[in-house]
């Protein structure tokens, strides 16, 4: 089917803001199914898409396509005003999104990828639809090895700057990311680029994580985070300014791109930043529960069915072990949404083939019923399964296969 993230149903009210009323629709929705079943519900789906539209302020949101990882959502996504581009994760994806017909694809990390790379330099088509992301010189030796510059097609460029906060005391605040953080490593990067054939300088992003992916609600340590956010924000605000000020004097960039889902606000409203990008708060997974500033719809969820009763107040389910990357804690565990009141055990966690689960809804359970869980992050899911069920109120209306359902691995 086509997605329409426009074309609003009848049932489009915040259901969700009713769990048992949202859960047992979606329940009734996949009834007949069996197995584990992943599921997007379109009408969160599209009140997702269209709030982050409003959160950013009409500033364009370049869509990651890793916290997706469907290209029929991808497609539906871009199909709506307020969205433009795609950032992909590997340069093979980005290849097959552009022979897809997608012509605006920036890849969000650098590559080492040489069969890409040579499928890049002999494309010029596909040269012009894609950028290629770096933060060394050394990036471009590993290109100029696999072809020449005087025998390919030129290739577009996007600077990856650090934004992480150097904060006085306290050292490196935020990911360990790129090695050019300050103006005068940026711009050194920006001339050795300029100065290279065969190579184009069209684009700057800086991912201020420590903002963007830090929960700030119902915590202990919430007031510190927003503290740091906060003297981290105006750092960059007179950083990125003076970066984008100074790579302008060197090559005429297309876009600054910045921000991500947690932080659309504050990086739309930088007078430096062309567009933001976002694409996890589409799917929207448990960890965007703990963001103040916005309330995503579960969009994306899976169930698994009870399989046996090792105690009354325990319900084991097939399945389960959909580990999200990350540090090791319990955050990254799925979430056992529905019934409400269950819970991992401590000793076993989800795991690889059954998932206990306790609590007190576990006694209505018997073998065959659903337990609704959220993964932790958005599009990690999309590796678990070949394709999305979808889901209109309590109406299953079509599937939309993932990357992994279209036979392509990337990571």
């Amino acid at each position: 089917m086509s997605l329409d993230l426009l074309a609003a149903p009848d049932t489009a009210a915040r259901t969700w803001d009713d769990p048992a009323r949202y859960w047992r629709a979606m329940t009734d929705a996949v009834s007949e199914l069996s197995g584990p079943v992943a599921a997007i519900n379109l009408d969160a789906l599209r009140y997702n898409a269209l709030d982050m539209v409003v959160r950013a302020g009409g500033v364009p949101i370049r869509v990651a396509s890793k916290s997706v990882r469907v290209r029929e959502v991808l497609d539906a996504t871009l199909a709506l005003p307020g969205y433009r581009g795609i950032l992909a994760f590997t340069l093979p994806e980005a290849l097959w999104l552009a022979e897809t017909g997608h012509d605006d694809i920036v890849v969000g990390y650098p590559t080492a990828d040489r069969g890409a790379l040579r499928r890049l330099c002999a494309d010029e088509d596909a040269a012009s639809r894609i950028t290629l992301m770096v933060d060394s010189l050394d990036q471009l030796d590993l290109v100029d090895a696999v072809a020449s510059p005087a025998t390919r097609a030129p290739l577009r460029l996007c600077i990856d700057a650090d934004a992480s906060w150097r904060a006085p005391g306290l050292g490196h605040v935020g990911v360990r990311r790129s090695p050019v953080h300050d103006v005068a490593e940026v711009a050194t990067l920006a001339r050795g680029i300029a100065a290279r054939a065969g190579f184009s300088l069209v684009g700057l992003m800086m991912y201020e994580a420590q903002i963007a992916g830090q929960p700030d609600k119902d915590g202990a340590s919430d007031p510190v985070i927003r503290w740091m956010q906060r003297r981290s924000a105006a750092e960059l605000l007179d950083r990125r300014a003076h970066i984008v000020a100074a790579l302008r004097e060197i090559a005429p960039l297309e876009f600054v791109n910045g921000g991500g889902t947690g932080s659309l606000e504050f990086t739309a409203s930088d007078q430096a930043v062309t567009e933001v990008t976002a694409g996890s708060g589409l799917l929207a997974g448990h960890l965007f529960d703990r963001y103040r500033i916005f309330d995503p719809a579960p969009a994306a969820a899976f169930s698994l069915e009870v399989v046996r009763k090792p105690m009354p107040d325990i319900a084991t389910v097939l399945g389960g072990g959909w580990i999200a990357s990350g540090p090791p804690l319990a955050s990254r565990q799925p979430l056992p949404i529905w019934p409400q009141g269950l819970h991992t055990l401590g000793r076993e966690g989800a795991g690889e083939v059954q998932t206990p689960l306790q609590g007190e809804s576990a006694h209505a359970l018997r073998a065959g019923d659903r337990v609704w869980f959220r993964h932790s992050k958005s599009g990690e899911l999309a590796e678990r399964v070949n394709a999305y069920h979808l889901i209109e109120g309590d109406r299953l209306v079509g599937q939309a296969p993932t990357y992994r359902g279209e036979g392509r691995a990337f990571l």
